[in-house]
C-alpha cells in the first residue's frame, strides 16, 4: 500500500463538475492498493499518517501530527500510484489491484483513519474520474510504503 500525502491549506475533489469534498488545512492522501495488501497494512498505514509530525508547532517545527492539530484527511484512491515504469513509456498497473480487492481495502482504511482520528474523514468517489485541486503548503510532500518501512 502506498500513500503520497501532501500537507495543504486547501484541497477539493470535483466529480462531474461538481465539488464533491473540501477540506481546509490537514492531508491530502492518494493510496495506491496492489493485490498483496492487507489488514496489517491499513492498520501499520494508518496509524503512521496520523501520528506522522510533519506540521508545525508554535515554534515554526514540524512537530505536530494532523490529530495534534485537528486537521482535516482528503483520501483518493489512487491506482496509478503503483505504476510500472522500466519498460518502454508506457506504464503498466498490472501490480495494482482489481476494484474487488482495492475498493473493500480503501474503504476499510477510510474506516481506520476515522477511527484513529474521531473526525468525518472526506474522500472522492472509488472508481470515478476526479478532478483533485489542492495547495500544498510548505510544500510537503511525502511517499509512506507499507511494503518498504523506511
Amino acid at each position: 500500500m502506498i500513500a503520497l500525502l501532501q500537507r495543504v491549506n486547501s484541497a477539493n475533489v470535483i466529480i462531474d463538475e461538481i465539488i464533491y469534498s473540501k477540506i481546509e488545512n490537514g492531508l491530502l492522501i492518494f493510496l495506491g492498493i496492489t493485490n498483496e495488501d492487507s489488514y496489517e497494512d491499513i492498520e501499520w498505514l494508518s496509524n503512521k499518517i496520523v501520528n506522522l509530525r510533519i506540521f508545525d508547532d508554535e515554534n515554526g517545527i514540524m512537530n505536530q501530527s494532523c490529530i495534534d492539530k485537528g486537521y482535516n484527511i482528503l483520501i483518493i484512491s489512487q491506482f496509478t500510484l503503483h505504476a510500472r515504469t522500466k519498460k518502454g513509456n508506457r506504464p503498466s498497473y498490472i501490480d495494482a489491484a482489481k476494484p474487488e480487492i482495492s475498493e473493500p481495502l480503501y474503504n476499510k482504511f477510510v474506516e481506520a483513519l476515522k477511527i484513529l482520528t474521531k473526525q468525518k474523514i472526506k474522500t472522492g468517489i472509488f472508481g470515478e474520474n476526479m478532478q483533485v485541486n489542492l495547495c500544498n503548503d510548505g510544500p510537503v510532500t511525502i511517499i509512506i510504503d507499507s511494503k518498504n518501512r523506511r
